[in-house]
């Protein structure tokens, strides 16, 4: 069983994990560490921080998340978990039939018709109104100083942000994006790695959420020009959406996983789908993590859990099972029979009878929070306010252009969430938040980072760094270039077509901490993009 002391943590496969005791934040990003950090400082407590951090990450990581993010974060404070759900709606007017009436057959990526209502403002207010120590102004200062100053642009960032530019390049003509090409690409092109990166339409816009304690967003000045905006280009959504709009605080769900207890989100998101393949996992017999027989399992397990979440989850009001028929041993134990010697193709069962950020962070007091938050595609949608910096997701393509699936496109729903915060704990106490960020391949890192920690005894860091695979549909297996080739061979024996992804960033990117017995802070942070801790 996994030790959790930090003395059983020396080194990592690739670089060193970090140790700390009075306050540790992670992020994909530096600038947002740093942020999260200097709340600390202040005698900010973690969720403080997180916010801190979580409103930094619109102006220094903006090609996975914007102003008009959502957010899911899971909560651990003076011994009690929490959650909160700050997914919004899709727009009361939006709707399968009102896009085949604009002669729309699937979703669309871009444009305005694929935004919901953004939730993840109304989340950070929400968090630091309840658990939140220091005044909201001196929270979100790195935030506005950054967007005021700038700061230079990180390698991966700018990587994403060229694509970005590529993308939304297709749509130049159409005038719904210029806002998009004037705040993200003020010299008509991306930024460029060291670059500085300024944004006065942001500052004035975060301080103004900051000032009104997020009100304007959803019911002020913000929310008009929002309305304005989505009204001259035929958009859904109304500040009337805006206005309705409220987070909500949730139960989180677990199941015990060889004697920890690992923690997600409940439906609408797709951390269920973690448990599920846990589930599966949990009596089985399985060798040495580098092995085809142990891959195959992982993977057929995970093949399982993701077709029946495909099905099934859905707003919750919406679903015809429920969680705890989905977290069954018995269905659980059925699902298990399926997995046999060579791949299968999934299907869905009946338990009746897809771009993003993640950061953690923990205070000296006990109190950790693990936040995820994105606009789905990068940038999102691609409609950006005029004046005000708000980018807005693109998550109602998550919806099912189905009218009769749970998951269908309909006006006032939450759509079937990517984004997921995980967290451990053992005997009631708690030993860290962990998240990796990367639309489908994010509960299938979950289970591959946890799998990694407690049944091979990995320490943060190396259970991050090690090879992962993604299931993508059908047999087909994608796999990491460092993943030993006689693995891949044996893999393809059983039946899996395996491909070889060479850009690591698809396979996701991560942030844990862990907490000790005595109190000892350990932190991991992702090679796989522009990953940072920042600590004392």
């Amino acid at each position: 069983m996994l030790k959790f002391d930090a003395q059983d943590y020396p080194y990592a496969s690739k670089r060193h994990v970090v140790y700390a005791k009075n306050g540790m934040c992670n992020a994909g990003n530096p600038h947002a560490a740093s942020a999260g950090l200097q709340t600390l400082l202040k005698g900010g407590n973690a969720v403080d921080a997180i916010v801190a951090m979580a409103s930094t990450m619109p102006i220094c990581e903006p090609t996975g998340n914007g102003l008009g993010a959502d957010c899911f974060a899971i909560i651990w404070f003076e011994g009690k978990m929490y959650g909160i759900n700050a997914s919004g709606p899709a727009p009361l007017a939006n709707s399968v039939a009102a896009l085949k009436a604009r002669g729309f057959d699937k979703i669309p990526s871009y444009g305005v018709e694929p935004v919901d209502v953004p939730g993840a403002v109304g989340g950070w207010m929400a968090m630091h109104e309840r658990f939140g120590r220091l005044p909201l102004e001196d929270v979100m200062a790195p935030a506005i100083r950054y967007a005021e100053e700038g700061y230079p642009v990180t390698p991966n960032i700018s990587r994403l942000w060229e694509e970005a530019y590529g993308i939304y390049s297709k749509y130049r003509d159409r005038p719904e994006f210029k806002p998009w090409f004037d705040t993200f690409a003020p010299n008509d092109t991306w930024l460029k790695p060291g670059e500085l990166f300024k944004c006065p339409d942001m500052a004035a816009t975060l301080h103004e959420i900051a000032a009104t304690k997020g009100e304007s967003f959803y019911r002020g000045a913000l929310a008009e020009k929002i309305d304005a905006f989505f009204k001259e280009h035929n958009g859904f959504l109304t500040k009337e959406d805006l206005a309705a709009y409220h987070p909500e605080w949730v139960e989180p769900i677990k199941v015990n996983y060889h004697g920890y207890d690992v923690w997600e989100i409940p439906p609408n998101g797709h951390g269920i789908t973690v448990l599920m393949a846990l589930q599966i996992l949990n009596k089985m017999e399985l060798g040495e993590r580098d092995s085809a027989d142990t891959m195959h399992k992982q993977i057929e397990a995970m093949k399982l859990a993701m077709v029946d979440t495909a099905r099934y989850v859905a707003e919750p009001s919406y679903m015809k099972v429920s969680v705890d028929q989905l977290l069954s041993e018995d269905y659980a134990d059925r699902r298990r029979a399926l997995i046999g010697e060579e791949a299968i193709m999934p299907e869905a069962g009946d338990p009746g009878c897809p771009s993003t950020i993640y950061c953690c962070c923990a205070d000296g007091e006990g109190n950790m929070v693990s936040l995820i938050q994105s606009n789905f595609r990068g940038f999102g949608s691609g409609m950006v306010v005029p004046g005000t910096a708000i980018s807005f997701n693109d998550r109602a393509e998550n919806f099912k252009f189905d009218e009769n699936h749970e998951n269908a496109l309909l006006g006032g729903k939450r759509p079937y969430h990517t984004i997921i915060p995980g967290f451990l704990t053992k005997d009631g106490e708690a030993i860290g938040p962990f998240g990796i960020m990367g639309g489908w391949m994010q509960p299938q890192a979950h289970v591959q980072v946890v799998m990694n920690m407690i049944d091979w005894h990995l320490n943060p860091q190396q259970a991050l760094d090690a090879p992962r695979w993604q299931w993508v549909g059908g047999k087909k297996v994608e796999v990491e270039q460092d993943t030993p080739n006689h693995i891949i061979r044996l893999l393809q024996r059983r039946g899996h077509d395996i491909v070889v992804q060479p850009d690591p960033y698809h396979m996701g990117r991560g942030q844990v901490i862990v907490r000790d017995k005595n109190g000892v802070l350990c932190g991991a942070t992702e090679k796989r993009t522009d990953g940072q801790i920042m600590s004392y």
